[in-house]
């Protein structure tokens, strides 16, 4: 089973993690957090890796419908959204929302999962 959405792109890391963060917003998505995977391994364990951040994007209208429907739904909130080197590019990859629906098989979640897949999907295209 594939969970992701991912792009390929060729700019580098600061200028496409600015990008990413304008696509997402564009779709009604904000950062709620920030993890830094390279800064935080180097600090605790020294160990060195290409750059590595996650966004934990939230679409507040969404996340709502999504806890409306199941109460247990924020284990898969927010939308994490991964922007990492790899090689000479820098990819961006997006859970796939409809993975909340395969995992609590909910029909009551397809419809905010297939919205949300559709503006992840546009953030996500905007960037190519």
């Amino acid at each position: 089973m594939s969970y992701d959405r991912t792009v390929s792109l060729t700019g580098d890391f600061a200028t496409t993690v600015d990008a990413v963060r304008e696509a997402l917003a564009a779709q009604g998505f904000g950062v709620l957090t920030e993890i830094d995977v390279k800064a935080t391994l180097k600090a605790k364990l020294g160990h060195d890796m290409e750059d590595y951040l996650i966004l934990g994007a939230c679409n507040p209208p969404l996340a709502h419908r999504a806890i409306e429907a199941d109460r247990s739904i924020g284990l898969l909130l927010p939308c994490n959204v991964v922007v990492r080197r790899a090689g000479d590019h820098t990819l961006v990859q997006a859970l796939d929302p409809n993975t909340m629906v395969t995992l609590t098989g909910l029909p009551a979640l397809e419809p905010v999962a297939q919205e949300a897949a559709a503006r992840l999907d546009a953030a996500l295209a905007s960037l190519a």
